[in-house]
């Protein structure tokens, strides 16, 4: 008997319109969740786009560590040197694999040395270092240290 009514005044009909409605809004609304979502993801794409290697690695909190340049003296090609740039994630892996020093620099000088070493030797080549020239160490005005 309800359904009689109902179809009699065309309140069946309100309901059906009044469901669709709610479903179509239901749709809607997550349609509209995905796009922000989407949105958003791509700002933080576009924003991770336009971090450097080293501000991308720090962000993920992953150890980074690069040589930015090579310096050779022209007068001498036994000296020269190298100017590392490093984000502090690679420090701490350094102090966790047994590094020790009183700044970060001496922490990387000292890993920098040990790998050098290590690819010296690994290539069969005197680490004795005779007549190979004098290491001078300075630490530059921005932090950094200047090996040559």
């Amino acid at each position: 008997m309800n359904k009689f009514i109902k179809r009699i005044f065309g309140i069946d009909k309100i309901e059906a319109e009044t469901k669709r409605a709610i479903e179509e809004g239901e749709i809607a609304t997550k349609l509209a969740q995905q796009a922000l979502e989407a949105a958003e993801a791509a700002k933080e794409a576009e924003r991770l786009a336009k971090l450097s290697p080293k501000e991308l690695a720090t962000e993920r909190k992953e150890p980074w560590v690069a040589v930015l340049e090579t310096h050779v003296n022209q007068d001498n090609v036994r000296n020269g040197f190298f100017e590392l740039d490093w984000n502090e994630y690679f420090v701490l892996q350094l102090k966790d694999a047994g590094y020790l020093g009183t700044t970060d620099e001496a922490i990387v000088d000292q890993w920098f040395q040990e790998l050098c070493r290590g690819v010296g030797s690994e290539e069969g080549i005197d680490m004795t270092r005779r007549g190979s020239g004098y290491v001078n160490r300075a630490l530059r005005a921005d932090g950094k240290t200047e090996v040559s």
